[in-house]
């Protein structure tokens, strides 16, 4: 489905404003029943035929009604009792389209205007829609279809002086259907009061089945312009101009995660948001959790809503500025985005019943502002990832790009383009567009599509997840990226650009054509290796999409990147500002707080919600959440770092991991890592949390900090939490069974236990060519470990960078009967097949890479001795 810009103010019924939805779907008529072609309508029609009422109207009236008018009838008769409210309407039926077609004899005309028009010449394509709207908005009504409606709109306003304000809206007989959409082809009116304007309204309605972007969308899709038909519907106005709108899907709609609903909000007519003129706010709700409220929300973006669409005195949509302390807060409350997540899902079980099979939703919601109740206001299936996860995906890699991006915004889907820019500042511009440029705009237009489907990429200034590009791009299948405020400016016309959403949430636009890899992955081809292979997540905008790989879990979930790039802030900086020496940082500390009633808030907020996403993703399985391991130098380069972190000679070897957790100058921000990871296991519900200390010294230092976890309210096996180690000091090889009893479990970081083996830094350039984890010191060290980790009873993974860069080390650790490799996604597929391939060698097997140690236990020496493994 695609929605659409809104349209510029034009002379409507009551000064309404035409708002065109577009949504289209693929292909073919409707598969509930074919769809009419007008036959000779002799007999006038009772009144009774020409409206239809919601509470008479089902999903299979499609014919009579039209898809949009049988969604709102199937969700206002069937969903009410579930608590879903829909404003009452009611549609005037196909069957009166038909009768003026008929009594106006306009079938034939209307046959002659289009014979010959294949979309290619615009010109003759608009002179014929302009002529054939013309014609059936001035056709002659029969007289009872014009008492019909009058009488349905007084009956709907209930004796209101005036007539009650309705939005009417066209809705074709082969619209929203998951085969075939005509949606936002025609036009809807917002706001429309009195029954002349009403029937003024209907009657542009019925004559936009013939805009010029319906008829060029039945020439590409090969339909007969008079086989479709049209309805309109006549709903109650909802006065979400007092208050907010929005859409929801029932997943994430670039990755197809289906655990989730996402809800964008703003205040005002939603026309905004579906336009992409401005960036709404959102909400994540986790549907396994939503039993427990507010706590189901995972995560929350406060957009830029500088402006809203509300209603002039006369009825009219104009702008309004929002002040400067309502566009700084979510425009929902957490209690009114759990509720609409309670209707997304009663609709999407309802929807799904009906179909056999599962069928996420896209739905439109309001807000009045006079009563203050949430109302659904449209629903249909979500057409890009109503199938089935396919048996193949796609995964694009971008190489090191060597240079600064042009310009970032919001990431459509997970591929990556790269082409000629085309910057659209004019309709006129888009003559200039060829096949494979990147289409650079403020927004786009519904107008556009057929530009749309030739772009390499899409790129705008403004709008959010649900906009019309966006929406456009999901379908296409082509990367966009939105809401980057300053593209059309930064970005020059005919300059080779590439556009990349294969980075997560954050799309990015770089200059020059960056290479990039792009390989398509059979996924019911892989293997499942009996050992547990797991992922590397660092990044917890990426985490909907790595979900769908195979896998079992997370083995090491890095918190270090939501601090860096979502929190931003030294956490004792938040603590203490007032200790932040520099007035410049201070203000964007504050600026960034602002809304939370403290910067301790605000760090086990935004901290909880980065993890929390990672953690529903894979829910239940298990996610094994390192805390922070930064190193001083790098504390010191968030926001106000500088002035709590020290300097030091060797940060690599000084005041990180388990230490820095009990030490004074610390151990209160510690004790915000543990709130956050409390808010995430106990108030929202994701146990499947375990969590991991790093760089623990010795096991005093692991008591240390396991106590003051506890401290904090995470007691280790207290509601199934489990505390790992990580192992990356020969101490933890050395005295594995002590620090057996302290954690439950290890989990070897390759990286550094290499590091500490060999005796080199990691980080210096001139050692680099001999830090080697396939060393036959580290590979003995690595043996041993995993023998004394077995001997004690726990299990012990790995989560360095070694399997995912050495097939032979993932081998290496098969062999010796390691119980989880963890690796990084993009060597997933290399890795799977390895440990495959090991698994079924035999023990010792010629692959085992050929060593020279025997296991030591703790307090033991190594000597020379032949041997491949032990487990």
């Amino acid at each position: 489905m695609r929605r659409a810009a809104l349209g510029p103010a034009r002379d409507t019924p009551g000064g309404a404003m035409p708002h065109r939805s577009s949504r289209v779907a693929r292909n073919s008529a409707d598969s509930r029943g074919p769809v009419l072609a007008p036959t000779v309508h002799r007999q006038a029609l009772t009144m009774a035929a020409y409206i239809r009422w919601f509470r008479d109207i089902t999903a299979n009236d499609v014919p009579q009604v039209g898809g949009k008018n049988a969604g709102l009838g199937e969700l206002y008769r069937e969903l009410s009792s579930a608590g879903v409210r829909v404003p009452d309407g009611f549609a005037v039926t196909a069957d009166a389209y038909r009768a003026i077609v008929e009594g106006g004899g306009l079938g034939e005309r209307l046959a002659d205007l289009l014979r010959g028009i294949d979309g290619r010449d615009v010109a003759a394509l608009a002179a014929a829609g302009a002529a054939i709207r013309r014609l059936i908005e001035m056709a002659p009504w029969p007289p009872q279809l014009e008492e019909a409606v009058r009488e349905a709109y007084a009956a709907l306003g209930g004796g209101v002086a005036g007539g009650v304000a309705v939005a009417v809206r066209s809705s074709a007989t082969a619209e929203d259907l998951p085969e075939a959409s005509f949606a936002g082809q025609q036009e809807t009116y917002l706001a429309v009061r009195g029954a002349d304007d009403v029937v003024r309204a209907c009657r542009r309605c019925f004559a936009s089945l013939f805009t010029d972007r319906a008829i060029a969308y039945r020439i590409d899709h090969g339909f007969d312009h008079l086989a479709v038909r049209l309805s309109v519907g006549v709903q109650r106005m909802v006065r979400s101009d007092l208050g907010a709108a929005g859409v929801m899907f029932t997943l994430d709609p670039d990755s197809g995660f289906r655990d989730v609903v996402l809800i964008n909000a703003a205040y005002g007519l939603g026309e905004p948001i579906v336009g992409g003129q401005i960036d709404p706010d959102e909400f994540w709700v986790f549907k396994p959790t939503l039993a427990r409220g507010p706590g189901a929300i995972l995560k929350r973006v406060v957009g830029r809503k500088e402006w809203k669409l509300a209603l002039a005195a006369d009825g009219r949509p104009q702008r309004a500025d929002v002040a400067d302390e309502d566009a700084a807060v979510m425009s929902l409350r957490d209690a009114e985005a759990v509720e609409l997540a309670r209707a997304a899902m009663a609709i999407e079980a309802h929807y799904s019943r009906r179909r056999g099979e599962p069928m996420p939703m896209d739905i439109e919601w309001a807000k009045d502002g006079a009563d203050g109740r949430l109302y659904i206001v449209q629903a249909r299936p979500e057409t890009v990832h109503r199938a089935l996860q396919p048996a193949a995906v796609e995964v694009f890699t971008l190489s090191a790009p060597g240079v600064a991006p042009i310009v970032t915004g919001k990431a459509v889907g997970q591929k990556i383009g790269f082409g000629p820019a085309r910057c659209v500042r004019a309709r006129a511009d888009l003559q200039r567009f060829q096949a494979g440029d990147v289409l650079v705009a403020a927004t786009t237009d519904p107008d556009w599509e057929p530009v749309m489907q030739r772009a390499a990429a899409i790129v705008t200034d403004r709008g959010g997840r649900t906009c019309h590009a966006a929406i456009v791009s999901r379908e296409l299948g082509v990367p966009c990226v939105v809401g980057t405020e300053r593209a059309t400016a930064s970005i020059a016309d005919g300059d080779i650009v590439t556009v990349s959403c294969a980075q997560g949430e954050t799309g990015v636009v770089y200059p020059g054509a960056v290479p990039f890899e792009r390989r398509r992955v059979d996924m019911s081809a892989l293997p499942r290796p009996a050992t547990a292979v797991m992922l590397n997540v660092g990044n917890p905008d990426q985490a909907f999409r790595l979900a769908g790989l195979p896998n079992d879990g997370v083995g090491l979930a890095r918190i270090e990147f939501i601090i860096a790039n979502t929190v931003k802030v030294h956490p004792m900086a938040l603590l203490h500002p007032d200790r932040v020496t520099d007035a410049a940082t201070r203000h964007e500390i504050h600026a960034l707080v602002s809304g939370y009633d403290s910067g301790a808030d605000y760090f086990v907020d935004r901290l909880a919600e980065g993890v929390a996403v990672v953690t529903a993703a894979f829910y239940p399985k298990d996610v094994i959440v390192r805390l922070s391991d930064f190193k001083s130098n790098e504390y010191a380069g968030l926001l106000g770092g500088r002035d709590f972190e020290p300097e030091e000679a060797n940060p690599m070897l000084g005041f990180r991991g388990a230490y820095r957790y009990a030490h004074p100058r610390y151990r209160e921000a510690f004790g915000l890592e543990c709130r956050a990871m409390r808010r995430v296991r106990e108030d929202m519900g994701l146990t499947n949390v375990k969590l991991m200390v790093p760089f623990c010294r010795t096991p005093e230092e692991g008591r240390r900090v396991v106590e003051l976890m506890a401290a904090h309210g995470l007691r280790r096996g207290e509601h199934g939490l489990a505390v790992y180690v990580m192992c990356e000091i020969p101490s933890n090889v050395i005295l594995a069974r002590e620090f057996a009893e302290v954690f439950d479990g290890f989990s070897i970081g390759s990286n550094d236990l290499t590091q500490l083996v060999l005796g080199l830094d990691r980080d210096s350039e001139l050692v680099a060519p001999i830090f080697d984890e396939r060393n036959p010191a580290v590979l003995a060290v690595i043996a041993s470990v995993i023998a004394s980790a077995h001997a004690a009873g726990r299990k012990i993974g790995i989560c360095g960078q070694a399997p995912s860069d050495y097939p032979e080390f993932a081998r290496f650790l098969v062999q010796q009967g390691i119980d989880s490799i963890s690796l990084n996604p993009d060597a997933l597929v290399r890795g799977l097949e390895a440990i495959a391939a090991a698994e079924r060698e035999p023990a010792n097997g010629s692959h085992v890479p050929p060593l020279h140690f025997v296991p030591w236990a703790a307090g033991a020496g190594l000597s020379g001795m032949p041997g491949g493994s032990s487990s």
